[in-house]
């Protein structure tokens, strides 16, 4: 990942760090994926369309944000304050899943969405963090 020269290292280790939890939030949409298309066969009860349009809608935004993360990380203002609202409304929208009672997810996608929720939390907790906040002042 290439940084710009005045980013420092807490800061350098900060998008490394939020890159690698947009990787994990991939790899645990692309295995709720693996476990619907298993259940579809086993007990198709359990998948529904919002499982598959979900899981992958999440596979691919995670994706996205790990070139979004790169951008930046290179300075990009525009990318950095997405990637912190983003991150800061996902998990408000996840336990908003979580804690309706007719939303169509099934028990084990709303612990898999769960994960996710946490993970984008902490996404938000390092973006938000001043350090990391200082590399981005507003005046730009």
């Amino acid at each position: 990942m290439t940084l710009i020269a005045n980013h420092t290292e807490q800061t350098r280790s900060t998008f490394r760090s939020v890159a690698r939890l947009w990787w994990l939030c991939a790899a645990v949409s692309v295995l709720a994926l693996v476990a619907a298309a298993i259940l579809a066969i086993v007990d198709p009860a359990e998948v529904n369309w919002v499982v598959w349009l979900r899981g992958s809608v999440v596979a691919v935004a995670s994706v996205i944000f790990v070139f979004v993360t790169k951008a930046a990380a290179r300075g990009s203002y525009r990318a950095y304050t997405r990637m912190r609202w983003i991150s800061i409304l996902a998990p408000v929208g996840i336990v908003l899943i979580l804690v309706a009672p007719d939303t169509g997810y099934p028990i084990w996608m709303k612990v898999e969405q769960g994960v996710v929720g946490i993970t984008i939390a902490a996404v938000a907790v390092l973006l938000n963090r001043p350090s990391t906040r200082r590399a981005f002042p507003k005046s730009r």
